[in-house]
């Protein structure tokens, strides 16, 4: 696969270009992250107590995220005086993250700083899956919005991505909690499940044919949901989506959505090192559905959450409204290209608006790279118009100056 990937005739001009703005993203996340640890007087305690926990169960220790390795303040549900209570807890088990949270975090830290890294290198270590899940999440974007819409498509999505405060912050600070890797399983779930379906319009054996599709699938699955259990709602959503994509053949979406939910269970299963016990009190624990209907009647939800998703990604203070209107007047914008990833950002929102007391940006986050697809949808259809000198022009220009502001302020820092 990687050999075909870079043969002369796939690896062209838009793949460079993608690889080239992907590193440009990847340089400021490692910038922030340096200037951050330089300036920090005291190190994130939520951090390291990820990796701790983490490192003690790569170690054979307790399982990360259940009673034996959550004590004194933290097995309380109450934040410590070092933490900013991120963690919440009911009967010593992590509510919001599995124990695959915790081994993610400390897998780089299995490496012996000092034999052949030196310890400056440590932070960076520390941040290595962050950047990885960044980087990861940013070329999935360009490869299904150009796959979707084409280049000019793939270029609007990654250029809204690299420079969006959100995405780099959540990479690159020293005080993130990680949440990048629920984002891109995330994503990878519902854009598996649909290229999956599509598949099915092929009469061939469902299951062996699409083994790889289906692993694929249900690792997306098992990442989105081992770091933010509430996403565990994306293996409910793509089953209508999957159906909608390949209404021919009902029984093979079935298999599929199946098969994929077992893989989904078995890695989080491994998890918790085989223990069925500790699995099963940890999905008991868990929180699913982190909602609160009341938070609807609060204008303070709405105003908080439409600067966070403006402050996450400025150009979408003009590029959203613009594409909202657009699809809602022109009947061409409204396929299932556009629809899907419109839908799945309305239904992130809600559940955003329905959780104020989330402790993360989890549901923000994966909402905003939706709304960067159906953005670039919108405007790869509005390019093709008469117009499209105009469009090319302003959007061009919008995309230009929120990387020229975006790097003014990183070098601010």
């Amino acid at each position: 696969m990687l050999q075909r990937f870079l043969h002369s005739d796939a690896f062209r001009a838009p793949q460079f270009a993608a690889a080239a703005l992907l590193l440009l993203y990847l340089l400021q996340c490692v910038w922030l992250l340096r200037v951050q640890t330089l300036h920090a007087s005291t190190p994130d305690s939520d951090q390291a107590l990820r990796i701790y926990q983490g490192l003690e169960q790569w170690k054979g220790g307790a399982i990360a995220g259940t009673p034996a390795s959550l004590r004194s303040e933290a097995a309380t549900g109450l934040p410590s005086a070092g933490r900013a209570g991120h963690l919440r807890v009911r009967e010593g088990y992590d509510q919001d993250r599995s124990p695959l949270y915790y081994l993610v975090a400390a897998a780089p830290l299995l490496v012996r700083l000092g034999s052949w890294l030196p310890e400056s290198l440590g932070p960076l270590l520390a941040a290595s899956p962050n950047l990885f899940f960044g980087v990861m999440l940013g070329g999935s974007l360009w490869y299904v919005a150009r796959r979707l819409y084409g280049n000019a498509g793939g270029y609007i999505a990654l250029a809204l991505y690299c420079f969006s405060p959100a995405m780099i912050v959540n990479v690159g600070g020293t005080r993130s909690l990680g949440e990048m890797g629920a984002v891109w399983g995330a994503f990878g779930t519902v854009f598996n499940a649909i290229a999956v379906a599509h598949t099915l319009y092929a009469p061939r054996e469902v299951v062996l044919w699409n083994w790889r599709r289906i692993l694929l699938l249900g690792l997306s699955l098992a990442l989105a949901v081992g770091n933010q259990f509430s996403l565990a709602m994306l293996a409910l959503v793509i089953l209508p989506l999957m159906f909608w994509v390949a209404p021919v053949r009902p029984g093979a979406v079935l298999a599929i959505w199946t098969t994929a939910i077992a893989v989904a269970l078995a890695l989080l299963f491994a998890g918790y090192s085989f223990e069925p016990g500790l699995f099963w009190q940890g999905m008991r624990h868990a929180r699913w559905i982190d909602f609160e209907p009341a938070a609807f009647g609060i204008s303070v939800s709405y105003r908080n959450a439409v600067p966070t998703i403006f402050a996450g990604s400025p150009p979408l203070m003009i590029a959203l409204p613009a594409a909202l209107i657009a699809y809602l007047g022109w009947k061409r914008t409204r396929y299932f290209g556009n629809t899907a990833p419109f839908e799945i950002a309305g239904l992130i929102l809600i559940l955003a608006l329905g959780a104020p007391n989330f402790p993360g940006q989890g549901f923000h986050l994966t909402m905003l790279v939706f709304v960067f697809v159906f953005v670039s949808g919108v405007f790869a259809d509005l390019l093709e118009t008469q117009q499209s000198v105009l469009v090319t022009a302003s959007m061009c220009g919008l995309l230009t100056a929120s990387a020229i502001w975006n790097l003014w302020q990183l070098g601010r820092v």
